[in-house]
């Protein structure tokens, strides 16, 4: 697991938001998600972006996965509102492959990920607002991951607020 904090600028943040809002507010909250794995969340996805935003896409894929890598061409735009989480889980193999980089947007948030084989070993990392998160390979598959809820948003024993949570996701195909 790569952080790159930084990645964006507040200016970047704001385009991209001002491109997704329109078409997320449409939709309302869910509580559930089909495998239980998250809470107080709607989402959506997007292939076709403005040229802003679709240059700042392309930094994204471009450090995030070798040349030649096939990429899904659908970006997944996940919005968690401010007492939403994502309970620990694994990925399912049959949407993506072995990468995922996801953007931070407008809160910071603490994700957990687990040693499915040995509870007791986890790592808690903070993913401040507008960073970059990169997940692959062990990360992906051996360690289950979450977002902490609210409650429990804590790193290194400070509380991280949390709020509205918008994470925009680019992902690498299945094999």
């Amino acid at each position: 697991m790569k952080v790159y904090e930084n990645f964006l600028t507040e200016k970047e943040e704001e385009s991209l938001m001002l491109e997704i809002e329109p078409q997320i507010k449409r939709i309302r909250y869910q509580d559930t998600h089909w495998d239980d794995a998250i809470h107080g969340y709607r989402e959506t996805e997007r292939k076709v972006w403005n040229s802003v935003n679709q240059e700042i896409l392309k930094k994204v894929r471009d450090i995030s996965f070798a040349p030649g890598t096939p990429q899904i061409d659908f970006t997944h735009i996940l919005d968690i509102k401010k007492d939403g989480y994502i309970k620990p889980h694994i990925d399912a193999v049959r949407f993506c492959g072995r990468i995922i980089a996801g953007l931070c947007l407008l809160s910071p948030c603490v994700m957990r990920l687990v040693l499915e084989k040995d509870k007791g070993k986890y790592a808690d990392i903070l993913l401040n607002r507008r960073a970059l998160y990169v997940m692959k390979d062990r990360a992906r598959y051996e360690y289950t991951h979450e977002v902490l809820a609210a409650e429990k948003s804590y790193f290194k024993g400070n509380i991280v607020p949390r709020d509205r949570r918008v994470s925009v996701i680019c992902r690498n195909q299945p094999k």
